[in-house]
């Protein structure tokens, strides 16, 4: 991905999903799902990626080093996905961590943006930065252009350090 959601939390995996099948205690799968770690959608490839695919559309199990060695992957092929991320959102909302699920959710968003506009952004989140007005200016930006999450936190952020006299 190309930035952060966040809070700094991040998830390495994510224990049996399927599109059509449910989760059950341990990360097992049902109706039709793989076992273990890692998502699949019903009838999954091997490695339980099925359905899976790159900021591209390129599906993982294209994701090889023999492609690479080809010169067929690009960037945007080692970019996650935000539909991807909203699965694992959804894994964390089952399993009661919905501030994880948030900070997965604005992670989709800013798949939406170049690498430079997110560290703009990061950079103006950092206290001290930006004054009020420019991180309102920004979480407007934000919403306008369909990132309703980020657009949230910039606003709160704002209103936290000009309370706590955090603003630049």
């Amino acid at each position: 991905m190309s930035g952060g959601g966040g809070g700094g939390e991040g998830m390495s995996g994510v224990g049996g999903m399927s599109e059509g099948g449910s989760m059950s205690e341990g990360g097992s799968m049902s109706e039709g799902g793989s076992e273990g770690g890692g998502m699949s959608r019903a009838g999954g490839e091997a490695g339980g990626l099925s359905g899976v695919r790159a900021l591209s559309g390129r599906p993982v199990g294209e994701l090889t080093l023999e492609a690479v060695r080809r010169g067929e992957i690009g960037l945007e092929d080692l970019r996650i996905h935000p539909e991807t991320l909203e699965w694992q959102a959804a894994v964390a909302e089952q399993h009661a961590n919905p501030q994880l699920a948030e900070n997965l959710r604005r992670a989709a968003e800013l798949t939406l943006l170049g690498d430079q506009e997110v560290l703009a952004i990061y950079a103006a989140l950092r206290p001290g930065r930006a004054t009020p007005v420019e991180l309102n200016a920004l979480a407007e930006s934000l919403a306008e252009r369909g990132l309703p999450r980020c657009a949230a936190l910039v606003a709160e952020a704002a209103e936290v350090y000009a309370r706590r006299g955090l603003s630049a």
